[in-house]
């Protein structure tokens, strides 16, 4: 009898050999196994769908697993500054920064209890991963930035004339990032938003070209369409730069001054006036305000301070869980983590390629209408559409913002004035109050004890001063703009001045200054402030915020495009998931609008609390009584806002930052992109208390048309992502039916929708309809198909809510694989519709209108059977 092969090693031995591998502290690798044991069951269980081996599991898993025992049981000890690092525990798992940050949202959900009774309430703040996430998408920018723009300004190694120039240039190149990297202790802004960095990267790029010999530019100042900007002396450096990279000249200057200073303190040399210095560098260059340091570059001090740099450009804070030499070498860094070489001199830095990074816009009329071709799942043709890339989508909003926002008044205008003082009492004081602590809340400039930290959202430590007070200026700016084209509009549609009802509503006012800090922190694209952090901060909830985009997108008609996009994807979460999250002020609507749901809400605890007070607020953020004014009168408050919503709950950003306005679609303006607004309803009838009689629809509730008007909104979405999904699969022919049976859902089963994703009940209606026609499509097809749908998410079909209740008689809940919920609960509560779905009377193959009829098709139509020629039919607004 042949000896049976030894069992294969034990999951512990494998995570055993992976921490000696990486030399894991004694105490943190026997916390991490005991983690890991506790967990194993869960961790470990593959997931239902999905092309990861159990191999591929089992390295996630290690690799979540230690770095939060290593993050949270290292954190304010002594060896912290020598504990392994992400970008470690990934290169020993060989793991990707993406897979890593996408499959540990599923993991924190499964283990959340685990590590709340371990590290506290507040481990996934300590955690800090979507900050690292969103640095990673920075850092990625900025590197292919960088390279891209040092390609433009001087020669490659592979494309240099000068001998020298193969083994000089990378020296270079490697400089100015290494300088880059070793500025965050100067210039902490550097990190903090997309803007700033892009601005900081052109002030380096600057100084290389004062200090690299010029036999190393791919140009010749003469004619050069690099440095466009002339004055009477020479080239205007900066000018061009900025002309070149849409930087603001002002912030550039404050850039370079800062470095100017940081290179005196590295390098120990002294700066002197270029104008006095006699160099080739800077022939044809107007030398006027510009700094040269003779020591920087020069043959004698390169490779000193190289090292000095190399050594500055470590770090043991936040950003030293990942490898940011590493994001230069191999511009894939955003992608893996895994890289065998080393060598600086190792530089693959090709053209930016334009690729689609996220969803493309969906405003309400895009959802409903999908084009079927060229692009269309179906027959699997692709338009090339020129696309904006993340920097260049950025710097062309903060354009705007610098532009039409910053030369605004700090206050409010004349015109605003007039309108605030028409009211019963007047309410200028208030506002400008209540801007004051709203935003302050958003961009704290005090420490605070309540958060707490290292590096909280809202910690002060993560904003430096100047910042925040530049970015709280540009949004108040902006919300009093769109405040007073509000109130013009409102006067103008009722006749009269007097708008108190909307401006004494504190919900009103609240979301209306978080949608103007959004847009803010959106056009930086910043790192530690993610969406809905804003929400948090204001005390409202998602569905609250869901009531002012549109009013807000149509009110400011100079919106760039980028931040149109935005916007809209920002309602595409809010539809399609976050407003139905325990805590939504969307449950207080539904309980007034439809009261048979009622029990069910009220059993399930799903109610909003009290919309926190400014005075909370206040106190919240630990404010000096003397720094601000007094709070707006509470009783004025509760008068015009009794809904009793609470502040949105934790929630996750599905999109990062970074990916939200890359798309470049052909899109009209957003003010011509939705649909509901054949009835125009008051703004005040939006936002008053739910039990409210609407103005102008008589006995009508204001929740029953809050309430109308959301389900309006996602019964379109749906439309668009049914109509996706049934081309991808090839059963167009289905797309009505399972239209049918969602609308059904939300109708009459709306309780379905409690705590889930949208596109969960679509998977499920689906797969329901194809059981019911008997067609050959398997859940496992449906899903594959899914996940190459652009807002797809893992979590929708491996994490559904389920309610269960426990042995005690009380409630419990669990998330469950999309199949065990369809047999478990959607099929009990769907049945009828889906036996009732297809007469029995219907004759095969009787003609039928086609799905959505009704709606207008603007998808582009081939027009010539030789060529991929396509025209766009005209939109009905321009003709």
């Amino acid at each position: 009898m042949e000896p049976q092969p030894p069992p294969p090693p034990a999951v512990e031995t494998h995570f055993a050999d992976l921490c000696k591998e990486l030399e894991v502290d004694e105490g943190v690798a026997g916390e991490a196994a005991a983690l890991l044991e506790e967990g194993k069951d869960v961790f470990l269980t593959s997931p239902s769908f999905g092309s990861k081996s159990p191999e591929d599991v089992e390295r996630l898993c290690f690799a979540f697993v230690l770095y939060c025992v290593a993050k949270l049981k290292g954190k304010g000890m002594k060896e912290e500054s020598s504990r392994v690092r992400l970008w470690k525990i990934l290169e020993g798992c060989k793991l990707k920064y993406n897979d890593f940050f996408k499959e540990s949202q599923q993991l924190l959900s499964k283990i959340d209890h685990v590590l709340r009774s371990r590290y506290g309430t507040d481990w996934e703040d300590q955690l800090e991963l979507k900050q690292l996430q969103s640095l990673v998408n920075l850092l990625a920018d900025a590197s292919r930035f960088y390279c891209k723009a040092f390609n433009e300004l001087f020669l490659s190694a592979s494309t240099g004339q000068e001998p020298g120039s193969t083994k000089s240039n990378p020296e270079y190149f490697c400089f100015g990032w290494l300088f880059f990297l070793a500025l965050r202790s100067k210039s902490p802004e550097l990190y903090k938003d997309l803007v700033s960095c892009i601005h900081g990267l052109v002030a380096i790029l600057a100084i290389l070209l004062i200090h690299v010999p010029a036999k190393f530019r791919s140009f010749t100042i003469e004619g050069s369409s690099h440095l466009i900007k002339q004055t009477v002396r020479g080239v205007d450096l900066l000018a061009s730069l900025c002309h070149n990279y849409h930087t603001s000249e002002d912030r550039l200057k404050e850039m370079m001054g800062k470095f100017h200073k940081a290179i005196e303190v590295f390098f120990s040399t002294k700066a002197v006036r270029a104008s006095e210095c006699k160099l080739e560098t800077l022939d044809k260059i107007d030398t006027d305000g510009l700094i040269y340091f003779r020591d920087l570059l020069d043959k004698e001090c390169f490779h000193s301070n190289f090292e000095k740099l190399e050594k500055l450009s470590s770090t043991t804070s936040w950003e030293g869980e990942l490898d940011l030499k590493r994001f230069l070498i191999n511009n894939d860094n955003i992608i893996s983590a895994e890289n065998s070489s080393r060598d600086f001199t190792n530089l693959s830095c090709p053209k930016r390629v334009f690729e689609t990074l996220a969803s493309p816009t969906k405003t309400i009329k895009n959802m409903l209408t999908v084009p079927s071709s060229p692009s269309s799942p179906v027959n699997g043709g692709s338009v090339k559409v020129v696309q904006m890339t993340p920097v260049t989508s950025a710097m062309t909003t903060a354009k705007w913002l610098r532009g039409v926002i910053s030369s605004l008044p700090e206050k409010p205008s004349s015109k605003l004035e007039k309108f605030l003082s028409s009211c019963d009492t007047d309410l200028t004081s208030d506002v400008t109050k209540r801007v004051s602590i709203i935003l302050e809340a958003i961009f704290p400039t005090k420490p605070s004890g309540h958060w707490g930290g290292s590096m909280g959202l809202n910690c002060t430590n993560a904003f430096d001063i100047p910042w925040a007070e530049a970015r709280k200026m540009e949004a108040s700016k902006l919300y009093y703009r769109v405040l007073e084209a509000i109130c013009r509009a409102e006067s103008l549609n009722t006749n009269v001045n007097n708008l108190t009802p909307l401006l004494s509503n504190e919900r009103f006012h609240r979301c209306l200054i978080a949608c103007s800090a959004e847009l803010v922190l959106a056009t930086h694209k910043t790192v530690i402030m993610m969406f809905p952090a804003v929400l948090e901060s204001t005390g409202l909830t998602a569905f609250d915020l869901s009531k002012i985009i549109e009013n807000f997108v149509r009110h400011e008609e100079s919106l760039p495009r980028e931040l149109k996009r935005h916007l809209n994807s920002l309602e595409e979460q809010l539809l399609e998931s976050m407003a139905w999250e325990k805590g939504s002020s969307l449950y207080n609507s539904l309980v007034v609008a439809r009261p048979s749901l009622a029990s069910e809400i009220n059993r399930l605890g799903l109610l909003a609390e009290s919309m926190p007070s400014l005075d909370d607020i206040v106190a919240r953020q630990n404010f000096h009584a003397e720094d601000l004014p007094a709070t707006p009168s509470k009783k004025r408050a509760a008068d015009s806002d009794e809904n009793g919503d609470s502040r949105s709950p934790k929630r996750l950003c599905i999109e990062p930052r970074s990916t939200l306005v890359d798309q470049i679609s052909q899109t009209p303006p957003a003010k011509q992109s939705y649909t509901l607004k054949a009835k125009w309803r008051p703004l005040q009838s939006t936002f008053a208390s739910p039990t409210v009689s609407n103005l102008v629809g008589g006995n009508e509730k204001c929740a029953e048309v809050g309430v109308h008007i959301f389900f309006s909104k996602i019964l379109k979405l749906a439309a668009i992502r049914i109509r996706n999904l049934c081309e991808r699969l090839r059963h167009v022919e289905q797309t009505e039916h399972v239209y049918n049976i969602f609308k059904q859902i939300l109708d009459q089963q709306t309780t379905l929708f409690f705590n889930r994703h949208i596109d969960q009940l679509i998977l499920c209606s689906l797969y329901g309809v194809a059981k019911v026609s008997q067609l050959t499509l398997t859940f496992k097809e449906i899903v594959n198909n899914y996940k190459r749908e652009q807002q797809c998410i893992p979590e929708v079909f491996r994490s559904v809510f389920v309610v269960n209740t426990n042995h005690n008689g009380g409630l419990g809940s669990r998330h469950v694989d999309i199949i065990v919920f369809y047999n478990e609960v959607f099929v009990p509560a769907v049945k009828p519709f889906l036996v009732a779905l297809i007469p029995s009377g219907q004759i095969p193959g009787s003609p039928k209108s086609p799905p959505f009829s009704n709606l207008p098709d603007m998808s582009p139509k081939k027009v010539s059977s030789s060529h991929n020629v396509y025209i766009s039919p005209l939109r009905q607004t321009k003709v």
